[in-house]
């Protein structure tokens, strides 16, 4: 397959890492092409060997996949930067945090090239340009709905496979979707504001478990609102998995408030405050988060 990817965070460089191993292409505007050229990535002591794009080359190909990896603020810029290598053919896979990403790029794209999808487990360290991580984690991805997965999930699925790098493809991709997007708001807001990684939950600290389950409840209150059937034992599923991170590694969002980088709040906290007023539910909790992520926001940059 001739695939792309764009977004070198954390995230995207472990998945680059995997994929170079079948020819990997990264998209990038001028600028940051040149950068990415003058000063490769490292990853884990390794130099990320990918080609470099962008859409201002002489001869751009289309691609049979485009994984989108950015960060939320970043989206309009990629969408702009893609464009050249989208064609008739192609699908775009989203693995950024959030559950709206796949609706702005359906807007932009058409929703028929669309594949939902998101990492989970994956505790990747940025710092300029070095990327650090001790496990790579799992890039779940699929229609909406697959049982069974069709063929493009299947092709998809089966590239991966040979690249190694480690994927799965759930029967509901919505659910999941959702079960991450409660993980990435309650987890990392708290994380953000108290300055924490992730071995806190290694110590089983019950005030931070704590304020990661009152966040956590409003969540699952606003996916059965929304027709996804979340549950309260849902929170509790996260534990076991933070618990596995390296105890020194952090979320992203705490990663970004360190590094005086804008946070993803507004696909996050801000993302349920909205959600949650249209149902006309409350959420004094991640109201409480959002504003203090977005009072660290103000000062970013």
């Amino acid at each position: 397959m001739k695939v792309y990817l764009i977004g070198l965070g954390a995230l995207g460089a472990v998945l680059a890492e995997h994929l170079s191993r079948g020819g990997l292409s990264i998209i990038a505007d001028p600028a940051r092409a040149a950068r990415l050229r003058a000063e490769p990535v490292h990853i884990n002591g390794r130099t990320l060997d990918v080609t470099i794009c962008s859409p201002e080359d002489s001869v751009t190909i289309p691609a049979d996949l485009i994984i989108v990896a950015v960060k939320w603020a970043q989206l309009p810029a990629a969408i702009a930067a893609m464009r050249p290598f989208v064609g008739a053919q192609t699908i775009i896979l989203s693995a950024m945090n959030g559950i709206e990403s796949e609706a702005v790029l359906g807007a932009a794209f058409g929703a028929d090239k669309l594949l939902y999808g998101f990492s989970v487990e994956v505790d990747a360290v940025r710092q300029g340009h070095v990327i650090t991580y001790s496990r790579p984690g799992t890039l779940v991805f699929g229609e909406a709905l697959n049982n069974p997965p069709s063929a493009r999930v299947a092709a998809i699925k089966a590239h991966f496979d040979f690249c190694g790098l480690p994927s799965r493809v759930p029967e509901n991709m919505q659910r999941e979707l959702w079960w991450k997007f409660l993980l990435n708001v309650s987890v990392n807001q708290v994380t953000a504001v108290l300055r924490m990684p992730y071995g806190v939950f290694r110590e089983g600290n019950e005030h931070v478990r704590a304020l990661v389950r009152d966040s956590g409840r409003e969540v699952v209150a606003l996916a059965r609102a929304e027709g996804i059937g979340l549950t309260d034992e849902d929170i509790e599923t996260f534990f076991p998995i933070l618990a596995r991170l390296d105890p020194e590694k952090k979320t992203s969002m705490l990663q970004d408030v360190e590094a005086g980088r804008v946070t993803e709040n507004e696909m996050l906290g801000e993302a349920v405050l909205r959600k949650c007023a249209a149902h006309g539910l409350a959420a004094p909790v991640n109201g409480w988060l959002a504003r203090l992520i977005a009072a660290l926001d103000s000062r970013a940059g």
